[in-house]
């Protein structure tokens, strides 16, 4: 048997040619200490490549059943939950390992930064490491706009505000995620296209830029303390420590290729334990106990959004992640030399000390803390009696609509209810009767909290909730009317 299978491995190696191409990739040298017990500081790195490959594997599976339309793509789900064999524990993988890609890279740049690994000459490689990041979360914000249950729709909902807020092209750039100027059928199919094929693709040609910068570059060493990095000396002692390196093929790629193994099993207990996420509900904006919330990568900026006052909204939803990236970005070109050790980069430690309890506390608080706006938290308060004593009957069945529609938990009436969109007390003096129609039809997607309601309200429905928000007006005050152009002059 054993002289089969190293003639079939002769016979194909004398047509691909593999092992000139392969083996330098695995028997390239690195330093010593990267290979001894240090080493273990190392893998992370493989990890998160074979969590994504383990991704890409599953998804392959889920594509052949999963249907990317809005009205099938739930339905697709749960046969795959409860009628497609293992199709449960196929989703659950695929899950899991999202997550566990998601862990893995921001130990992995963590472990990078502490070691000061991202300075000179290896600036380029933090870079693409920020970018991985990025798009690691873009696969899992994605991922879960793919569940088209309550918290997709709300999570897409809170993305095409923040896109909408962008300066200038804000508007355009909600239409190119949505597919539209609301949330419909065309929007799965975008965020389809984004997960499946430009998200890992571009995830690839990242992961293969990211592998070759190494190759190139080098292994960073361990860090020593009094051994700071000088780029003017830096090359030279580089290529002294490799002269007493050892190849990749040997202790290192054990250790990588132990921990991801590990890493595997982990990601396949808690599927055949916890199960898949979801889909939880249907992605209907009206459903009272609906309670959608993200997925835990995006708890952090949930619960700093619902900490933070409405005129930062903002500022925390568009600005406040940009600089952050931004930040990230520039790590290697504030500090690209000097110490690397941990014990001698005080500030270092501290930034990711505090940053990573500031994240842990605003991810509780984002578990904890009820979405906003609260779903159920103003609609068994009634219409304020004054606003509803001299109404026709036709503005009390909208008033009894406006109630059953939850609209009180984001518009409050006389100062009470929600606090996410304005107070509709004098609301008809604003706002046309075509205009509150549009409003509600199509929310505000260019940039507002509103989501669009024209699908989960009656004509009769319709009618009868604009007359009662027309009536909404000061005594005396007539409603509002459509601004005219004045007629030119005669000449």
């Amino acid at each position: 048997m054993k002289r089969i299978l190293k003639s079939v491995g002769n016979w194909f190696e004398a047509r691909l040619r593999l092992k000139p191409s392969v083996m330098p990739l695995l028997e390239h040298p690195i330093p010593a200490g990267a290979a001894g017990p240090k080493g273990w500081w190392y893998v992370f790195g493989s990890a998160s490549m074979t969590l994504l490959f383990l991704q890409i594997a599953t998804g392959i599976g889920l594509a052949l059943v999963y249907v990317p339309s809005a009205d099938q793509a739930y339905q697709s789900l749960e046969h795959l939950n409860y009628r497609q064999p293992f199709g449960w524990f196929l989703r659950s993988i695929h899950y899991w390992s999202g997550s566990g890609m998601v862990v893995m890279v921001v130990i992995h740049m963590t472990q990078v930064f502490l070691h000061g690994a991202y300075k000179y000459p290896r600036e380029l490689t933090w870079v693409f490491g920020v970018c991985l990041l990025l798009l690691t979360l873009g696969m899992a914000f994605t991922g879960q706009v793919l569940r088209w249950d309550a918290d997709a729709y709300w999570g897409v909902g809170v993305g095409a505000s923040m896109a909408g807020r962008v300066p200038v092209g804000g508007p355009a750039v909600v239409e190119l995620l949505l597919g539209g100027p609301t949330i419909g059928a065309s929007t799965l199919s975008r965020f389809f296209a984004l997960h499946v094929f430009i998200i890992p693709g571009l995830l690839v040609a990242l992961v293969g830029g990211h592998l070759w910068l190494v190759m190139t570059r080098g292994i960073s060493e361990p860090p020593v303390p009094g051994q700071p990095v000088d780029p003017k000396t830096y090359d030279a002692k580089y290529h002294e420590e490799l002269k007493k390196g050892k190849p990749f093929l040997g202790d290192a790629m054990t250790k990588d290729g132990f921990f991801s193994a590990v890493v595997v099993l982990v990601v396949v207990a808690l599927a055949a334990v916890i199960g898949p996420k979801g889909p939880h509900g249907l992605p209907d904006p009206t459903l009272t106990g609906a309670n959608p919330r993200p997925d835990w990568p995006f708890l952090w900026l949930f619960g700093l959004l619902s900490l933070s006052p409405a005129g930062l909204e903002t500022f925390v939803m568009l600005a406040f992640p940009a600089v952050l990236v931004v930040c990230l970005l520039l790590v290697p070109f504030i500090s690209n030399r000097g110490e690397r050790a941990p014990s001698r980069r005080p500030v270092a430690v501290l930034i990711v000390l505090v940053g990573g309890t500031t994240l842990a506390v605003l991810t509780y608080e984002g578990m904890t803390s009820p979405w906003s706006p609260r779903m159920s938290g103003w609609s068994g308060d009634p219409v304020p009696v004054a606003m509803v004593k001299r109404s026709s009957p036709l503005e009390l069945q909208g008033a009894a609509v406006f109630q059953l529609k939850d609209c009180r938990n984001c518009h409050a009436l006389d100062g009470l209810g929600g606090k996410r969109g304005p107070d509709l007390s004098s609301v008809g003096a604003r706002l046309t009767r075509d205009q509150l129609i549009d409003q509600i039809n199509n929310g505000t997607p260019g940039g507002g909290n509103m989501p669009a309601y024209g699908k989960h309200v009656r004509p009769a429905e319709m009618d009868a909730m604009v007359a009662f928000l027309v009536s909404l007006r000061p005594p005396g005050q007539p409603p509002a009317r459509t601004a005219t152009v004045p007629a030119p002059p005669r000449p």
